[in-house]
């Protein structure tokens, strides 16, 4: 794992959104033991604004991957929020990754490869790679253009 993960964020010139707040009845992250299960964000961007759109209809590929690598920042922000510093974070383990899009999309993988690259430039190739799955959906609460939910191994 790269030294300071906290450190990396500055480095990258990233800038992490607020950490959401449930919407509905359920917590953005839950710790058991040492895994963090992070409940599905979306896209959030620093003025509290969800990306929107459905890929395949009015969203590139380029765009989705922003919204991805976007929904990433918002996972460090409730990650950093829950556990004080992302310094506290092993490893990602697993990933699974919602795009809102038309029947006929077919490149799931690549947009959520935005998030992926994030965690990899954050925590590293070793530490931050996890399992990984990348699905379609008709539809997406409030049309946000990606979901995703993950689990990390921390201290």
């Amino acid at each position: 794992m790269l030294s300071d993960p906290d450190k990396r964020i500055d480095e990258l010139h990233l800038t992490l959104p607020p950490a959401p707040k449930p919407v509905a009845v359920y917590k953005t992250a839950v710790k058991h033991g040492t895994l963090l299960f992070v409940s599905g964000h979306g896209p959030l961007k620093a003025d509290k604004t969800m990306i929107t759109g459905r890929l395949g209809k009015d969203m590139t590929v380029d765009q989705g991957k922003e919204a991805a690598r976007q929904t990433g920042l918002a996972i460090l922000a409730t990650v950093k929020d829950t556990l004080g510093s992302l310094k506290k974070v092993k490893r990602l383990l697993k990933t699974y990754g919602m795009v809102n899009c038309t029947d006929d999309f077919l490149d799931q993988p690549k947009v959520i490869n935005g998030f992926s690259e994030l965690m990899k430039d954050v925590f590293g190739e070793e530490n931050g790679v996890g399992a990984r799955s990348a699905v379609g959906h008709n539809s997406l609460p409030g049309n946000i253009a990606v979901e995703i939910e993950c689990v990390f191994e921390v201290e």
